[in-house]
């Protein structure tokens, strides 16, 4: 169908995957709202709504950043109202801003826990929900969160129950209102096969050595395009796998997203269920410190 003129309004994105999927809609001739905190520079981390904008309009699109904490309400509604009154209506939104803190129980302060569900879990809902007035009205309206298949196995939750009690809050939007909205608003899932080379993965997991035995985000990019361009009364409720939609359409040059210093297997993300690791034709080993490796 392709995303000319489509109106995507993105929570985060002022850096990593949400950047490179707003170039990549971009290049299409999109209007892409980044609505993002990062108004000036942070000491550790590159980028910020001005930048991000910059190269957005670079990549073919039209940009408009928005300062905005999305555990705010009216900021969240102001954002929206911005977004409207620029570009006349919001065709998807893509729920990317995420916080992260693998911390076991007892040393999770609570400030952190409510970061990341007031982030991941209410952010979601309170951005899809003040999107949704605008998206009925949208001919292929999409919700697009970056979350991971709802997988209950405990290994994923007995390092780090509050980071994945907040990110499965996210997949449980994607479960709900998928059904609430059937037929009118597509509502579904992306996640990376692998991890993905970011300032997360660097400053939270491993840096240089994860990097490299992790994906671009361009993968992320790709693929998020691949979801966006279904046909929203089809195509929603699904879980999406980068890898496997990319497959399903085609693609078979996995390696141009390896990183450029790639050496040996790559390491699944986390949420991954067992079953999906072991249809990727991709030499992927599981997350440290996690079992049931796939040989």
């Amino acid at each position: 169908m392709g995303l000319n003129g489509k109106t995507i309004f993105m929570s985060g994105g002022s850096r990593g995957i949400g950047l490179a999927m707003a170039k990549r809609c971009a290049r299409d001739g999109a209007n892409i709202v980044i609505a993002a905190k990062t108004d000036t520079p942070h000491p550790k981390l590159a980028g910020t709504i001005h930048t991000a904008a910059a190269e957005i309009e670079a990549a073919g699109g039209n940009a408009l950043g928005v300062v905005c904490d999305i555990r705010d309400e009216a900021a969240v509604k102001a954002a929206v109202d911005k977004a409207v009154a620029r570009f006349g209506g919001i065709d998807i939104c893509i729920n990317n801003a995420s916080a992260i803190s693998l911390t076991p129980t007892l040393i999770t302060p609570m400030k952190r826990y409510d970061l990341m569900n007031g982030v991941n879990a209410r952010g979601t809902f309170l951005v899809s929900q003040t999107c949704l007035p605008h998206l009925l009205k949208s001919e292929n309206p999409h919700i697009m969160n970056i979350a991971p298949p709802l997988d209950m196995n405990p290994k994923w939750f007995k390092n780090h129950t509050a980071y994945t009690m907040a990110k499965y809050g996210m997949s449980m939007c994607t479960l709900g209102m998928a059904e609430e909205f059937r037929g009118k608003v597509a509502v579904n899932s992306l996640w990376p096969m692998t991890s993905i080379d970011t300032a997360a993965v660097r400053n939270v997991l491993g840096g240089d050595a994860m990097a490299k035995m992790s994906r671009t985000p361009e993968i992320m990019a790709d693929a998020a395009y691949a979801v966006l361009n279904q046909d929203a009364k089809t195509f929603t409720g699904q879980f999406v796998i980068d890898e496997f939609i990319l497959a399903e359409n085609g693609e078979t040059d996995f390696a141009k997203y390896q990183h450029p210093d790639h050496d040996g297997p790559l390491v699944a993300d986390f949420f991954v269920p067992q079953e999906m690791l072991a249809r990727s034709k991709s030499d992927i080993i599981q997350a440290p410190g996690y079992e049931d490796a796939k040989a």
